[in-house]
């Protein structure tokens, strides 16, 4: 990657970095990120995040991305999982246990039902 020197090649590095996310989603069914900041972790983050990993790896889902982000700013409604389904747009979820994590992929991974008894804001 070369230096930016102005706005230009700022705004051709974020173009070029929207293009490649667009198409890593193409051959992706879901992406979902669980917020790891020092609350989350606290309260099982780090048990929600394997708890889903090893879901995704039990069932097979390999067009399901898992990745990590910090901290979200909703420390009450920790453990925080976003999830971006295709195209639609992302959901959040709170106060998401191990076992809550694996119905919300059975739910809204697999049969596209969004689990509205977890969202953060309804």
């Amino acid at each position: 990657m070369h230096a930016i020197k102005s706005l230009n090649d700022l705004t051709c590095v974020k173009q070029e970095a929207l293009e490649q996310r667009r198409a890593e989603m193409s051959h992706v069914r879901a992406r979902i990120s669980v917020a790891m900041g020092t609350c989350g972790i606290a309260v099982g983050a780090r048990e929600t995040f394997k708890a889903i990993r090893d879901t995704i790896e039990a069932d097979g889902l390999s067009d399901v991305i898992v990745t990590q982000t910090g901290c979200m700013g909703m420390c009450s409604s920790e453990p925080v999982v976003i999830v971006q389904r295709g195209e639609q747009s992302r959901v959040i979820y709170g106060k998401v246990s191990p076992e809550r994590a694996r119905h919300i992929l059975k739910e809204h991974i697999e049969n596209g039902r969004i689990v509205e008894d977890a969202l953060v804001i309804p």
